[in-house]
């Protein structure tokens, strides 16, 4: 799937289980994070956790398929390096982070990250420091989902050097903790606790915060009820006393880490005519080979009737009919039911898992006299699969599916480029919908819905 996806089941459907067997991207979602602790302050307090938490959240979020920029401890000039690094890869991602951890600070309604070398004599300095609504901006450039995390809302020693410069009508404006970011448009704020308030360092590897956001995040949850919990698990380990700020502002259900699922469309114009018309027709014979039936064989002469297998193809054929002729009655083999007759529409969707890139298949399907058969074909005549059987009149039946693995960088069970590859899958045909055995581990669902 594309792990950012909705599941409609409308009608006549069967669902079942596909094994995830690298058959190629046909859409690979980027992600990018940015990861900053700033710890090792030389002009203030200096902060135990912040360099632990980023070297952690950098490591989830790489399992997560993340392609991470990681700063521990940045002077103010790295800080902006990487902020504008950061930037440039947003413009071209699908999901970007900013995770930060250190001391941060509010003037005047502006929240402002603390790089390592900061000072703040007055005013002035604060343009030493980031500004948040410019992390938000760039943030803004990725296409579907945008998440800012601040692990930052402890309290600034540097505050009170300022709140003396400021004077007394202006000190005002220097308040505790972080001034409230409400989320644009398709964006996740999440601050380690309140506006205004004050959150604690904690006395383990990671702040309170963070050690909730580890627990989490790997989770393969819908993303707000991912921080949701993180919220609730903060709140809890502190005694009620550390509440995280939430503000969502996404539509649908967004998801990092599964579940994998299948969206159905309506069935699209058929695509031109292949230029090579015998270019399928090896992936197609050995289907058809595996499955071994009548049907499969008469299918594959009608597909493919000029193709190098076509001559095999016959001599199956009229191999199979003279069996059918001489065996008793009684033994002949029961054909599939014409109750399932008809054309499929099915759209295999996957979501990039560690370094393996997400993929989405569409197959076009038919079953005719009780057989089945969905195929997709990659534009190099290779990263082929396709999906057989027959479904007798119960509706109870074992798919057959072949293929050979596309030009990935999804290498399962070391598979290259090109290799064949095969699994069987057991199914439930209903008149109604219907759902076949689940596997969570490395497994797509795939839907089929009837025209």
């Amino acid at each position: 799937m594309r792990a950012f996806s909705r599941l409609p089941l409308p009608g006549f459907s069967l669902v079942l289980l596909a094994c995830w067997l690298g058959l190629g991207p046909a859409s690979a979602e980027t992600r990018v994070a940015l990861v900053i602790g700033n710890g090792a302050y030389a002009t203030t307090a200096q902060l135990p956790n912040p360099s632990h938490d980023a070297e952690d959240v950098a490591a989830s979020l790489k399992r997560s398929g993340f392609e991470v920029i990681q700063g521990i401890d940045l002077r103010q000039a790295d800080m902006q390096d990487l902020t504008i690094r950061f930037a440039r890869a947003a413009s071209r991602a699908d999901v970007a982070m900013f995770y930060y951890s250190g001391h941060a600070m509010q003037f005047n309604g502006v929240n402002y990250l603390m790089p390592v070398d900061a000072v703040l004599a007055d005013e002035a300095d604060l343009k030493r420091f980031v500004r948040v609504d410019d992390i938000v901006n760039d943030l803004q450039q990725a296409k579907n989902l945008r998440i800012l995390v601040l692990d930052s809302c402890r309290d600034n020693p540097l505050a009170e050097t300022l709140k003396r410069s400021a004077g007394a009508t202006r000190a005002a404006s220097i308040g505790r903790g972080m001034s409230k970011v409400e989320a644009p448009r398709g964006t996740i704020v999440s601050f380690s606790t309140q506006s205004g308030q004050v959150a604690a360092d904690g006395v383990g590897r990671n702040s309170p915060y963070t050690t909730a956001f580890l627990k989490h995040i790997e989770e393969p949850h819908e993303i707000g009820d991912v921080f949701r919990d993180i919220s609730s698990d903060v709140y809890d380990a502190s005694g009620k006393a550390q509440l995280p700020e939430l503000s969502l502002s996404i539509i649908g259900k967004f998801y990092l880490n599964g579940p994998v699922s299948v969206t159905i469309a309506p069935a699209a114009p058929q695509a031109a005519p292949k230029a090579d018309p015998c270019s399928a027709a090896e992936a197609h014979w050995k289907a058809a080979d595996g499955i071994g039936t009548l049907a499969a064989f008469e299918d594959h002469l009608a597909r493919f009737p000029n193709c190098i297998f076509a001559t095999l193809a016959k001599a199956r054929v009229e191999g199979l009919k003279q069996k059918v002729a001489v065996a008793p009655s009684g033994n002949a083999r029961t054909t599939g039911s014409k109750d399932f007759d008809g054309n499929w529409d099915v759209t295999l969707n996957c979501p990039p898992t560690g370094k393996a890139q997400g993929f989405t298949r569409p197959l076009v399907a038919t079953v005719a006299n009780g057989v089945f058969h969905a195929e997709a074909q990659g534009k190099d005549g290779v990263n082929r699969l396709e999906i057989d059987g027959q479904i007798p009149a119960g509706g109870k039946t074992t798919l057959s599916a072949r293929g050979t693995t596309g030009a990935s960088t999804y290498t399962l069970n070391n598979l290259a480029p090109g290799s064949p590859y095969a699994f069987t899958v057991d199914a439930q045909f209903e008149p109604t919908r219907g759902t076949g055995k689940r596997n969570e581990a490395r497994a797509c669902n795939v839907v089929f819905v009837k025209r």
